[in-house]
């Protein structure tokens, strides 16, 4: 069965950045590839910026997107969204934020009400401490998904209407399940389709047991993107299956298309990107692709179309 193109993408997740406008200390500091989970990152040491994303994205009906915080400097989290502001005044995207706050920070309360005065800020991505494998567990130390102290940012960004976009690996997504659940109401967007880098079936089991734990969660989502494999090419057949498994386990109405440039061109083009998740959304009707595509993406993030396109 040959894959259904969209006819309209939202890209749910993409970074923008400009290396003489902030200091980002992962690309302009220290190189070490071997801390970065796709290896060799030598390339994303440059600008990307509107330019850039309109090249990556050449020929696909993207119609609006959202900025995930770049890991700009924390003292300049604010700033990086000054600035992303700017850049959709000019150029009509992005059209939603994820910002940064720090949740250990003193002032982390004031740091999100700062941040939710800024129009198109929707929520915040604040990574908490994981481990370097399942085999290995930091599970109530500092930052980690059971400190109370870092937990409370779970509850601040419920009270002031911010979402949170989680980026964890497979083996914190029970943990990560467990944290949400002590905050009713607050909305979730899984990040990377929870990052299933181990596609042998128990390592694919493992990944499921997480996917579900958060799945029965009402107000979480789950976005289609960076597929790509620490130490492994790009393979469609595996990344298909990944679609179709996220899709079984949320549904259809609770997942997001979304492309993760630049990042992801360091294993596969956006073309490649789009037609694996058009192939792992065979079988569902027109209704049920649009909104993975672009209706729930639209809704979660609240978006405005609007405005000055593209």
């Amino acid at each position: 069965m040959s894959a259904v193109l969209p006819a309209a993408i939202v890209d749910a997740h993409h970074h923008l950045w400009h290396l003489g406008e902030g200091h980002f200390p992962w690309l302009q500091d220290g190189y070490d590839a071997g801390a970065f989970f796709l290896g060799d990152y030598a390339v994303l040491r440059r600008d990307f910026g509107v330019a850039d994303y309109r090249a990556a994205t050449e020929g696909l009906p993207v119609v609006a997107t959202v900025h995930v915080e770049a890991e700009r400097s924390r003292a300049e989290s604010l700033a990086e969204t000054r600035w992303l502001h700017a850049v959709h005044a000019t150029h009509g995207f992005p059209n939603a934020v994820v910002a940064n706050v720090e949740f250990l920070a003193s002032d982390a309360e004031a740091q999100m009400r700062a941040q939710a005065e800024w129009p198109l800020v929707r929520g915040v991505r604040c990574k908490p401490r994981i481990s370097r494998g399942p085999d290995h567990s930091v599970r109530g130390e500092p930052g980690t998904l059971q400190d109370e102290r870092w937990c409370a940012g779970l509850g601040l960004l419920r009270d002031n209407g911010l979402l949170w976009d989680v980026r964890v690996p497979y083996w914190h997504l029970e943990e990560a399940a467990e944290a949400v659940a002590r905050f009713p109401g607050l909305r979730v967007a899984i990040e990377h389709a929870g990052l299933p880098w181990d596609r042998s079936e128990a390592g694919l089991a493992h990944w499921r047991r997480g996917m579900r734990a958060l799945a029965a969660l009402p107000e979480v989502m789950v976005k289609l993107s960076e597929f790509g494999l620490p130490d492994a090419p790009w393979s469609a057949d595996s990344n298909v299956r990944v679609v179709r498994e996220t899709v079984e386990i949320f549904g259809a109405g609770r997942c997001m298309f979304a492309s993760n440039l630049p990042v992801s061109g360091l294993r596969a083009s956006m073309a490649e990107v789009v037609r694996a998740v058009a192939e792992g959304l065979n079988g569902l009707d027109d209704a049920a692709r649009d909104a993975v595509w672009r209706g729930n993406a639209l809704r979660f993030y609240r978006i405005d179309t609007a405005g000055p396109g593209r």
